[in-house]
């Protein structure tokens, strides 16, 4: 069956991680997405803001993470898959913050993820269809990012793995990077080919997938054994909520707003073996926090019993 996994975020304090991996072990997790992208936000980088966090030598850097990683292996919990700061190009800045995040915070970001001997590492594409005047350009920008990567990806025996984005144009929710299927395989596969490993991977997250109306089903179906992480959350169709699958409904039939039958039936057809892993961080602030231990046991449970479905 399935393992279940969620965010750090919201749950491992730095002062005390090991707090944090056992009360994720306690509410029924035996994995988890390692946030790294809290240590440098998007809110700040798209404000062209950089913090010195990533400034840090890579045995800086471990020294910080090695109460986390003892603490997650103490609890028994793995670190399945993390996410590298986004975005990794940022349009209206210099020169020198993009260079700083391709130069120093994405081989950084690897590092740790070799640190923490996690295999998947999830990276955002380059939103840069509109600017370039078509996505085979934006692709061309991302691509390049990976190959930047990719060598050191094949070293340490890391997927790194890209996901399905939106983007808002002009107040509308429009597709971003990597929502066509075809193309997703296409890239994948031959980049693969070109490093003979499996350096690239797909991140399949169902609140973007929601936004931008994609076929759960066929999309999962047609990436394959290509679906190697999940970003298993909820909205209502207008904003990207990250909430508690089967929060929204369509009516007051109570149709869910998100297609989770069509999560599990492309689950099913692929064989997905790996780990159901939630992206609901923003869940776990909104709630009071004498019952955080008891949302994130609920979560656990969605989870398992995605995976029931998910085996039948």
């Amino acid at each position: 069956m399935n393992q279940i996994g969620v965010q750090t975020k919201n749950v491992i304090n730095d002062n005390c991680p090991e707090e944090g991996f056992s009360m994720l072990k306690h509410t029924g997790f035996t994995c988890a997405d390692f946030s790294l992208n809290s240590y440098l936000m998007n809110t700040s980088l798209y404000q062209m803001e950089l913090n010195t966090f990533f400034d840090k030598s890579i045995q800086e850097l471990e020294n910080f993470f090695l109460p986390h990683k003892n603490g997650a292996a103490s609890s028994g919990i793995k670190i399945s898959q993390m996410h590298m700061p986004y975005p990794i190009y940022v349009p209206m800045a210099g020169k020198e913050l993009n260079e700083y995040l391709w130069k120093e915070v994405a081989p950084k970001s690897m590092m740790v993820c070799a640190f923490f001997n996690c295999q998947y590492i999830v990276i955002h594409g380059c939103k840069l269809a509109r600017y370039l005047g078509s996505e085979d350009e934006e692709w061309k920008q991302t691509s390049q990012f990976i190959h930047s990567i990719a060598p050191l990806a094949k070293e340490l025996g890391i997927t790194i793995c890209i996901e399905n984005l939106y983007d808002s144009i002009g107040g509308h929710l429009v597709e971003g990077p990597c929502c066509d299927v075809k193309k997703a395989v296409e890239r994948i596969d031959s980049i693969n080919e070109k490093y003979h490993a499996e350096v690239l991977g797909f991140c399949f997250d169902t609140g973007h997938a929601n936004l931008v109306g994609i076929d759960f089903a066929g999309f999962i179906t047609e990436l394959g054994e290509r679906l190697k992480v999940l970003h298993i959350h909820d909205n209502d169709g207008a904003s990207d909520l990250h909430q508690i699958p089967f929060t929204f409904t369509k009516n007051r039939e109570n149709r869910s707003s998100t297609d989770w039958e069509g999560f599990i039936r492309g689950m099913r057809n692929i064989k997905f073996n790996k780990v159901l892993s939630f992206e609901t961080a923003p869940v776990i602030s909104t709630f009071p926090k004498p019952m955080k231990q008891d949302v994130l046991g609920f979560i656990a449970k969605i989870g398992q019993y995605f995976a029931s479905e998910i085996e039948k």
